[in-house]
């Protein structure tokens, strides 16, 4: 399974990579967001337990994550549950005014016989998710909060 979900934002991408790389914040700017915890260390990278809810339906997971600044990347390994295995990239492409920012979500389901049933299950909750907390970020960057973000950090 391979999905993408993209958005343009109308601000410079190191201000975006500011915001969108702050997971501790995540809950109070994105709605649906339940939680983004620090559960532990994996070499480099931060282990998350992470829960959103898409509609009203809640789901968590627990997954590996790096932030590259320099080539303005988050990267996600899921470490759990359904979506164990699946990679998740965010990347924050500059345009000519604004930026593109994409997550691309890979998994190949871990249970070859039942792929085909769980993979399109996974990638309409994953879809819904991902384009709600991209929604989420671009009101938040666009509405100018993004200055009282910088000035928080």
């Amino acid at each position: 399974m391979h999905t993408g979900n993209n958005i343009i934002i109308e601000a410079h991408r190191t201000d975006i990579f500011a915001v969108v790389s702050d997971l501790a914040r995540w809950p109070e700017r994105l709605p649906h967001y339940r939680y983004v915890r620090l559960i532990g260390k994996d070499g480099q990278r931060d282990v998350l337990a992470m829960s959103a809810v898409r509609g009203r339906i809640p789901v968590s997971w627990t997954a590996a994550y790096e932030a590259d600044r320099d080539a303005m990347e988050l990267r996600f390994e899921h470490l759990t549950k359904w979506t164990k295995g699946m990679t998740v990239v965010w990347t924050l492409t500059p345009t000519r005014d604004a930026t593109r920012v994409e997550i691309a979500h890979h998994l190949k389901f871990r249970v070859p016989l039942l792929a085909w049933l769980a993979e399109p299950i996974i990638g309409g909750f994953i879809g819904a998710i991902a384009t709600r907390t991209l929604d989420e970020f671009k009101k938040f960057v666009e509405s100018g909060s993004r200055d009282a973000a910088r000035r928080d950090a």
